[in-house]
């Protein structure tokens, strides 16, 4: 299958590099969506994952026996590793629970967040220093920079925390455009 290798040596390093790169980033995908619950995103994705490192692995065990091989096999691992860290914070896969302490009303910034279509709770509280509301809000990652955007807005000073989550149920959730919604019945 790899009988060109024979005649082109210089291209095994370059396939081990690549290919480590690859086997490497749908890693790190399939991690995240394994932890997130997508059940049929991560075998999906482990397939290709592993059959890459399969092809890679082999031509090294048959054809490479010097280290430029050796070192285009860590450095696709190291660079796999970047990458698909890249791309993780890229697509923003998942659901965020973000904790915010404000000094200020937090009334208003539970009507803010309504009017962006996010639910929000609130609960007043005492800080170390002074007394605090506390707002809950539940978004989509991909939000996220959206949502710090309204919050500096809205008080410079504020607090706040993310935690991810593993799934949401019954709450206010802004609404989500889906590809697939136009092609269901009753949409």
């Amino acid at each position: 299958m790899f009988d060109f290798l024979d005649l082109y040596p210089w291209l095994l390093p370059l396939m081990i590099f690549f290919g480590r790169i690859i086997d490497v980033t749908l890693g790190t995908m399939r991690i995240i969506f394994v932890s997130k619950g997508a059940k049929l995103k991560a075998p999906i994705i482990g397939f290709f994952e592993v059959f890459i490192w399969v092809v890679v692995i082999s031509q090294i065990l048959v054809r490479a026996n010097d280290l430029v091989s050796y070192l285009s096999y860590a450095a696709g691992y190291a660079t796999g590793n970047y990458v698909g860290i890249l791309l993780e914070q890229r697509i923003a896969y998942g659901v965020i629970l973000c904790r915010i302490y404000t000094g200020k009303n937090g009334t208003n910034l539970v009507k803010l967040l309504k009017e962006m279509g996010y639910g929000a709770t609130m609960i007043p509280a005492k800080g170390s220093v002074a007394e605090v509301d506390i707002v809950e809000t539940v978004v989509e990652r991909k939000e996220m920079k959206n949502l710090e955007k309204a919050l500096g807005e809205f008080d410079p000073n504020l607090f706040y925390i993310v935690e991810d989550l593993r799934t949401k149920q019954n709450g206010i959730f802004s609404k989500r455009e889906n590809i697939l919604r136009r092609w269901r019945q009753g949409k």
